[in-house]
């Protein structure tokens, strides 16, 4: 059994897992997905980290997972707490001392966004929520989900990362391959150039843990599964 840390994206809430955390727990896993104080705008991005420590407690075997503008926290909880795996799904990936309001500019997004806008005809970037983000999520479960919405702290925006490196902690990526919000090839790029991995894929749009929460749960217990069998092996 493994505890799955489940953190939300921006302006977001924890009940964006729910689905996902509805397939761990019955796969017999613990999973915390609390809602960062994203709404309080005094919130840096240790704040965020706290309130995911704190929900985490004492629970052990952990694997930290951050969707989306997530990716600026969750590896500073792997660091602190010595998690067991460290997974971005559809991720910012941070660099030391880089603000989540620079990232866009320093990883070349916008430029990006629009090469593929001009392939898909505008789908990528769009200003509608349904086309971009929740084209592949039912109706109704992606109205839901925008009734949640909150803002986003300036303070944990402006916010310079505050590690010196990455974290010594197993990590993968989840790269969504329909994501009319961080295109695929940008991403990969990314990848490549941050982490230095190969990301894994699954057919997807961004809010993949509302339109495919089976096959995200399976692949991260297969993620707890490989380590494991790696922590055998050595």
């Amino acid at each position: 059994m493994a505890t799955f840390a489940l953190i939300h994206g921006g302006g977001d809430v924890g009940w964006y897992w729910h689905l996902v955390e509805a397939e761990l727990r019955e796969r017999g896993h613990e999973v915390v997905a609390p809602d960062l104080p994203c709404d309080d705008d005094s919130a840096d991005l240790r704040d965020y980290a706290d309130t995911v420590v704190d929900a985490i407690g004492g629970r052990g075997d952990l694997v930290v997972v951050g969707q989306s503008y997530g990716g600026f926290t969750a590896p500073l909880v792997a660091d602190r707490l010595q998690a067991q795996a460290l997974v971005l799904v559809a991720g910012m990936i941070p660099a030391p001392g880089e603000t989540p309001a620079d990232w866009w500019d320093n990883t070349g997004y916008r430029q990006a966004v629009e090469e593929q806008a001009r392939r898909d005809g505008g789908a990528t970037g769009s200003d509608d929520p349904f086309v971009a983000f929740y084209h592949d999520v039912p109706r109704a479960l992606a109205e839901e989900a925008l009734s949640k919405e909150r803002s986003e702290s300036q303070a944990a925006y402006h916010s310079p990362w505050p590690l010196e490196a990455w974290p010594g902690v197993p990590t993968r990526f989840v790269l969504c391959t329909e994501d009319r919000f961080f295109p695929p090839a940008f991403m990969r790029k990314v990848v490549s150039m941050r982490l230095g991995v190969t990301p894994d894929e699954i057919a997807a749009g961004h809010c993949v843990a509302l339109s495919r929460p089976k096959e995200l749960a399976d692949m991260l217990v297969g993620y707890v599964v490989g380590e494991r069998e790696s922590e055998k092996r050595s």
